[in-house]
């Protein structure tokens, strides 16, 4: 296993190479610059010229991608132009408050999804799975940007249970266990409005192999033999079902953080998605490529963790 294991790692390698040239041409094919919108324009574009010389953007699109990957390698993704920071001290900041929300959502949203996906199953044709069809259903139509919208009106501004801007109090002294409280009342609303719609593709996988199982040849057998209904389920049927879960770990890994751009957005979250969004509009390509690049090694790695999690849970599956 471990000797597969080293191969998949391996066999990333040109995976990166290649998303690394693809992110990095398409940056490039963006209109504008750094310095497009952003400087007075009453300063000489002679200037202007020179800032962009002196930023290396006037250099061969290969010599640029050159110099971008032999930094990135060391850790540096350049200076932010909108930021005027180094782009690894802004992801660094960021992206803490990005996967504290990303595992808050990924937590809430299987102790929702398991049960409901299981007992959905289990009980099909009943009044719970057909209340439960409906919420996956109204989950597949609604939008989330509307769907956070309606929560951060309703649980925000309306009742006021929950802070409606930012990841923590203002005046709080970090490190403190008020600091902290207060960092995780903030996450709580976006997490949930998250989780509730992300619920809907694990419930219908896990409710679809539940009611498949069932039907299986080694389930009458067990039922036959006499064995507990409740030993049946949860030694057979959920084990057997828990396999498209492993699957789909690496799409759900990659769905929450591309989800986090809509949710960081609406809730003026400071996360990576937040970031991700005033830099594009800020056409500041250091950070755009750094955190696509960066993505798009989370989603590569995601799958090997997927392929490992599947093999852990039935031994039968080996990593091709």
């Amino acid at each position: 296993m471990w000797k597969t294991i080293l191969r998949r790692v391996l066999a990333m390698i040109p995976q990166i190479i290649i998303l690394s040239l693809f992110i990095f041409l398409l940056a490039k094919a963006m209109p504008g610059d750094p310095f497009t919108g952003l400087i007075n324009p009453n300063m000489d574009p002679a200037a202007i010229e020179k800032m962009r010389e002196a930023a290396g953007l006037n250099n061969p699109w290969y010599v640029q991608y050159w110099d971008w990957v032999t930094n990135a390698l060391q850790g540096d993704f350049g200076q932010s132009f909108l930021f005027k920071l180094p782009v690894t001290d802004i992801i660094g900041q960021r992206a803490t408050n990005t996967i504290l929300l990303s595992v808050l959502t990924a937590i809430l949203t299987y102790l929702i999804a398991l049960p409901l996906g299981l007992f959905s199953g289990r009980y099909q044709n009943s009044i719970f799975d057909k209340t439960v069809v409906i919420y996956n259903f109204v989950s597949f139509a609604v939008p989330i940007f509307i769907f956070a919208l309606l929560m951060l009106f309703i649980f925000g501004y309306r009742l006021e249970w929950f802070p409606t801007t930012g990841s923590v109090g203002s005046g709080l002294e970090s490190g403190t266990m008020a600091y902290y409280g207060s960092k995780f009342y903030h996450m709580i609303l976006p997490a949930i409005s998250q989780a509730l719609l992300a619920t809907a593709v694990t419930i219908q996988y896990l409710r679809n192999e539940v009611i498949d199982a069932q039907q299986m040849d080694f389930v009458r057998t067990a039922r036959a033999k006499g064995v507990p209904t409740n030993k049946v389920f949860t030694r057979h049927i959920f084990r057997n079902a828990s396999l498209p879960i492993a699957a789909q770990l690496s799409y759900e890994i990659s769905a929450l953080i591309s989800g986090s751009v809509v949710i960081e957005q609406t809730f003026a979250y400071p996360g990576i998605g937040k970031l991700f969004i005033d830099a594009i509009n800020g056409r500041d390509y250091s950070v755009i490529t750094a955190l696509v690049l960066i993505l798009g090694i989370v989603t590569i790695v995601g799958n090997l963790i997927s392929d490992i999690v599947m093999s852990i849970v039935d031994p039968r599956i080996r990593i091709q």
